[in-house]
């Protein structure tokens, strides 16, 4: 009888993609503390906020791809900044299937008062990196964005096969 190998285990501690989004979560709960209370805002919230503040004229689905966020949450918290008084939505002009997203004079003031507390908390967590760290870090992470883009938009494999054991 031969012997089988053993299943393939996962040490998620040192698994990237669950690292990162540990990573993530921690530095968003943290952003969050300082601007929830405050501003009476949710991570949600803020980064739709972050979004529309940088790119104008938005649709929620547009939101929610430049976000990679559920669009079911992205559509919740439209919907409570829009009664909060932060977003406008607006039928577009040349199409009229589609509604645009703007932040209201609420939602801008909010938006730049947060924006020098999101930019010091990045200061914050990228001083523990040396220049050269940095640099390196940004050069990384473009590659994996790039990589998980390709992915997504392709479909394709990216060159995983080699690595994928078979469970024949």
């Amino acid at each position: 009888m031969p012997k089988s190998t053993p299943p393939p285990t996962l040490d998620l501690e040192r698994f990237l993609p669950y690292r990162l989004s540990v990573l993530s979560n921690t530095v968003s709960e943290a952003l969050a503390t300082l601007y929830g209370e405050r501003f009476n805002l949710n991570v949600t919230q803020w980064r739709v906020l972050a979004v529309l503040g940088r790119f104008p004229d938005l649709s929620a689905v547009e939101v929610a791809e430049r976000t990679r966020m559920d669009k079911v949450a992205v559509s919740r918290a439209v919907a409570e900044l829009v009664d909060s008084g932060r977003l406008d939505r607006q039928m577009d002009r040349l199409d009229r299937r589609r509604s645009v997203l703007n932040l209201t004079l609420a939602g801008r003031r909010a938006y730049e008062e947060i924006v020098p507390l999101a930019l010091a908390c990045e200061r914050r967590l990228l001083s523990a990196l040396s220049p050269k760290e940095r640099v390196a870090l940004e050069g990384i992470l473009d590659k994996l964005t790039t990589a998980g883009v390709g992915l997504l938009l392709t479909g394709k494999d990216l060159g995983m096969k080699q690595w994928v054991v078979s469970s024949e």
